[in-house]
């Protein structure tokens, strides 16, 4: 979107990003800031109006689904949308260095990382290799949840907990976002998408919106 700057409000990255993806649920996608001309525009320098961190799932292309384009989102993903350090000083970095006003923890429906982790705790069963560390990341947002429940806890609230959890760790871990939030420079949202329709759902809000 060639006429949105990086000194958006919070709230107002937030209704751009709801727009967009109003536009995308109705099938009426304006797909800005996708020509030439705005790739020329971005060459030089970068101005995102939204960090977003997402699931690496294909079918949640943060472009895509919220209807931007070139420049618009500084893009984070895990399997899972698991948080490390690298991955949290790429938030920083959206925020602090390119300014954006809007932290997005993005999640969805029908998550493998999430199936995985609930089948880890009740089940004992591990993933081989590195995919371990991703289950591994995931069990702290929903061991409450599922960790030795009578009976089978639905998945869409253990994926509902692991987003909140998220956030909140965000908030947490990092202080400098901790202090763009207090500062009123930036907002920390949870999300969940649904795969089905392609809605995005508010789940969970840090700062003002």
């Amino acid at each position: 979107m060639t006429d949105v700057p990086n000194t958006l409000t919070p709230a107002q990255a937030w209704a751009t990003l709801r727009e967009g993806n109003d536009r995308f649920v109705r099938g009426e996608m304006q797909h800005p800031s996708q020509g030439i001309d705005r790739r020329a525009e971005v060459s030089t320098e970068q101005h995102p109006f939204a960090v977003l961190f997402g699931c690496s799932d294909s079918r949640v292309a943060a472009e895509i689904i919220f209807d931007q384009g070139l420049g618009d989102l500084f893009v984070v993903r895990t399997a899972g949308h698991v948080l490390d350090t690298t991955v949290i000083g790429s938030i920083e970095y959206g925020v602090e260095v390119l300014g954006a006003p809007l932290v997005v923890v993005l999640g969805h429906d029908s998550c493998g990382a999430v199936a995985a982790a609930t089948a880890a705790l009740n089940h004992g069963e591990l993933p081989r290799g590195f995919v371990r560390a991703v289950v591994d990341r995931v069990i702290p947002s929903i061991v409450n949840l599922a960790g030795g429940a009578t009976e089978p806890v639905d998945p869409a609230a253990l994926g509902h907990e692991h987003v909140k959890h998220t956030v909140r760790m965000l908030q947490g871990y990092s202080v400098s976002l901790a202090e763009a939030v207090a500062e009123g420079r930036c907002a920390i949202v949870g999300l969940e998408y649904t795969l089905a329709d392609g809605k995005v759902h508010l789940t969970e809000t840090i700062g003002d919106l």
